[in-house]
């Protein structure tokens, strides 16, 4: 027979037991808050990695396609020629979708940041080089046949006159392909190559609205803070842009 004292016992561990799963005593992770800045508070330590994967990839991959992108310009910018392909072609591996990219490059590359690179550096080389492309074709002939009045050769003129006057067009196309790389980027976790995306969409924070919204808050800060950078290198670099409006 059971004695009472052990009977309201084990009704008193019930009871603390069903009490601590009230939506008032239960872990912030656990409930449907949108957003928990107690576990922000506590766990923010853990977006510095993945934040800095993120920036490695960004960087390396608008350096990467920056440099292809603007040697295909310069290339078709001397041979007409090229300029239907090349913009056919840079073109075509922008429409492919990025998850389908990086699943088509893990048989050949592997899982790792090397595969989401390559992939991040595709996407670039369309918006860079037409951007480049319309550049240097807003260049002004009268600009240009005055440069070899002076007795600069053509390519005196493509570094000293055509390529400063572009400078505009072509970092215009830097910011858009570098802010679209930061968005894009977050995909790598699914190449295995790290970043933001970590945080968004593995680690088991799926469905976790806190997690989601410090990462992707992260790296709307990183575009932006690109952006301002690339804006400022902008001015910086032409400097009768400046004494123009002024």
């Amino acid at each position: 027979m059971v004695s009472p004292a052990l009977t309201a016992a084990v009704g008193e561990v019930g009871k603390g037991f069903i009490q601590e799963r009230t939506s008032e005593t239960l872990p912030c992770q656990a409930t449907d808050k949108l957003f928990c800045f107690d576990w922000a508070k506590e766990h923010i330590d853990r977006y510095a990695t993945p934040t800095l994967q993120h920036l490695e990839l960004v960087v390396l991959s608008v350096l990467i396609g920056f440099a292809i992108a603007f040697a295909l310009s310069l290339l078709a910018h001397r041979h007409a020629w090229l300029r239907p392909p090349l913009l056919a072609g840079t073109g075509i591996l922008y429409t492919i979708p990025s998850i389908a990219f990086f699943f088509l490059l893990l048989p050949i590359t592997g899982r790792g940041s090397e595969t989401a690179i390559i992939a991040l550096s595709a996407y670039t080389l369309q918006i860079i080089y037409r951007n480049t492309m319309t550049g240097l074709a807003n260049v002004p002939d009268s600009v240009k046949d005055a440069g070899r009045g002076m007795g600069l050769t053509e390519r005196q003129i493509l570094w000293k006159v055509e390529l400063p006057l572009a400078t505009p067009e072509i970092v215009a196309g830097l910011r858009i392909a570098t802010v679209s790389t930061v968005a894009i980027a977050t995909l790598a976790v699914f190449a295995g190559g790290g970043g933001l995306g970590t945080q968004i969409y593995g680690g088991g924070n799926l469905n976790f609205a806190t997690s989601i919204i410090i990462a992707g808050g992260i790296a709307i800060l990183m575009a932006l803070a690109f952006d301002v950078i690339l804006l400022v290198g902008q001015r910086l670099a032409t400097p009768w842009r400046r004494a123009v409006s002024g």
